[in-house]
């Protein structure tokens, strides 16, 4: 322990000191206080940025699949987490280090008042004994000096041989008394000062050392408060890095993850559309009109009879699939997902397919739970009524009976998709018409437009429903032209309901593109289909009927 009675006169300075400590320790904690604020706005702030950048996910198809994008968001689940961490850093400082500095600084504000009170009472305790010293010193002088004065006057009297012999008498009683008075001051005088000498030394080496020592070992204290809350500061946060540490690994993981063959092929997935790409276009020779005789002549003659009636029977036939592209009958609407490319729907089918088992799985669990308790209320019929359970078990047959229909129908439906990609891929190889491609440009069949929820798709097939729809569309007007288009590119339209053209060719246009990049078309003779947007130069001309193709030339 230092010695404190070094500082017997520096009790003024003592006070400034302590209250400059406890000062000190209050402008501490408001650091701390502020520290506090900012891990709490850096929190919050945190989050913020975190459910900005969340998906808002209002359906399973939004849901994120590219690994990109589930690293992306297991990082901003792990930035979650690392922000519930600086909260924890914020409350364990506010309740470790903020709070404990707030209560310590109100005690110790108390004890050093307290001590002041003390020392400020002793030394008005031996300024007291200081002023009763003084007193009895003051009043012992001027006994003395009374004294002197009555003797002075005795010997004056004495020798003065005028003076009268109880003048005299007098005279020495009077200095008799002073000289008594004085004697009685000197010890009044001794004994005060005697225990004023005696309380000095006691409120120099006792009092105030003991008091001093009191206010050094709160000041000693309040250092280690300090010491401890510097440690706890620290603390608060290191605490806490084992669990940042795992965040930011988590964010390594996540990184780590993303796996780009696995998103190029679900790109490759998501908008493969399952259609053969076309094949080489054909020569056509030309030239053997130049040297027709005559004879082959009557052959062509013939050859174009037939074609006529080819042609006919084509655009019969094409008026008669035409509903499959511009009106269709009401119904189901897309049910069966005859709208997508056989592979699109091949997907949502075998999805639909899975749902509806597990649907079927949890009918039949719930069947099974059923007939136990029923079994349960048979065997004990104080428990309950077996027929209670009746209507419950009536319900869930009938859910299961319809799930299994439309497992049924849609594994039709599958099994009807995946017999045309696999008969489609046959024909691919057999067949002698394709049509040219031009490179940058996709096919007419399967080709998708930039968004990719919007499906350039070629014509469907029909099933079955020839002789229903035939004759509906074979009896309407024909569609007056609003418009005109040059071929940009050929295009043989080997598929029912499209129209075949050469590079060049000039036809009609009677419905414009729908979004599904296939515009309507005429020729001349009166055989109409669909062709490629894309494969088109298209001029629409409003209130147009009846235009003639030789004028577009």
């Amino acid at each position: 322990m230092i010695q404190c009675f070094h500082l017997w006169d520096q009790f003024d300075s003592l006070d400034k000191h302590t209250q400059w400590g406890i000062d000190f320790l209050e402008r501490y904690a408001k650091f701390v206080k502020e520290r506090i604020e900012i891990e709490q706005n850096y929190a919050k702030q945190l989050r913020n940025l975190v459910k900005k950048y969340c998906p808002k996910r209002s359906s399973k198809d939004e849901e994120p699949r590219f690994t990109s994008c589930i690293a992306f968001f297991n990082i901003l689940n792990e930035l979650n987490d690392y922000a519930g961490q600086r909260e924890v850093v914020a409350e364990e400082m506010a309740h470790r280090v903020y709070g404990e500095l707030m209560r310590y600084a109100h005690d110790l504000k108390t004890e050093r008042k307290m001590h002041l009170q003390e020392g400020r009472k002793a030394q008005q305790y031996l300024d007291m004994c200081w002023k009763q010293m003084d007193n009895s010193k003051k009043k012992f002088e001027r006994e003395c000096r009374e004294a002197e004065k009555a003797q002075q006057s005795y010997e004056r009297l004495d020798n003065d041989t005028n003076a009268t012999k109880a003048d005299v008498e007098k005279a020495k009683q009077q200095l008799n008394l002073r000289t008594h008075m004085a004697d009685e001051n000197k010890n009044e005088y001794a004994a005060q000062l005697q225990n004023f000498n005696g309380e000095q030394h006691k409120h120099f080496y006792v009092v105030i050392p003991q008091i001093y020592k009191q206010l050094q070992e709160m000041d000693e204290r309040r250092t280690i408060k300090l010491s401890e809350c510097y440690r706890g500061f620290a603390d608060s946060e290191r605490k806490v890095i084992p669990i940042i540490s795992k965040c930011l690994e988590g964010m390594i993981l996540a990184a780590k993850s993303v796996d780009e063959r696995r998103d190029s092929q679900m790109v490759v997935d998501s908008f493969k559309s399952g259609f053969e790409p076309p094949g080489d276009f054909p020569f056509e020779d030309y030239s053997q009109h130049i040297y027709r005789t005559i004879s082959d002549g009557t052959i062509s003659a013939s050859k174009q009879e037939s074609g006529k009636m080819d042609a006919k029977t084509t655009v019969g036939k094409a008026k008669g699939k035409l509903w499959l592209f511009g009106k269709k009958p009401k119904g189901p609407a897309l049910e069966d997902f005859s709208h997508l490319p056989p592979e699109q729907r091949r997907k949502k089918l075998q999805q639909r397919i899975d749902e509806l088992n597990r649907e079927l799985q949890k009918e039949s669990d719930q069947k099974e739970a059923l007939n136990k308790m029923k079994d349960v209320y048979e065997k004990n019929p104080q428990m309950g009524d077996p027929g209670s359970l009746q209507p419950k078990l009536a319900e869930t047959m009938n859910n299961i009976d319809r799930l299994r229909m439309e497992i049924h129908k849609n594994e039709a439906w599958l099994s009807e998709v995946e017999g045309k990609t696999g008969g489609r891929g046959d024909r691919r190889h057999s067949s002698d018409i394709n049509h040219l491609v031009t490179q940058g440009r996709e096919s007419p069949e399967g080709s998708y437009t930039d968004d990719a929820n919007q499906e350039v798709r070629g014509p469907p097939q029909q099933h079955g429903h020839h002789n229903e729809f035939d004759d509906e569309f074979e009896d309407d007007d024909p569609l007056p032209a609003i418009g005109h288009c040059k071929a940009i590119y050929p295009f043989d339209g080997h598929n029912e309901g499209t129209l075949a053209m050469k590079e060049g060719e000039v036809l009609y246009i009677i419905e414009e593109d729908k979004g599904d990049g296939w515009t309507r078309a005429r020729r001349q003779n009166g055989e109409e289909g669909y062709v490629p947007t894309s494969y088109i130069d298209v001029t629409l001309e409003k209130n147009s009927k009846g235009l003639s193709i030789p004028a577009l030339f």
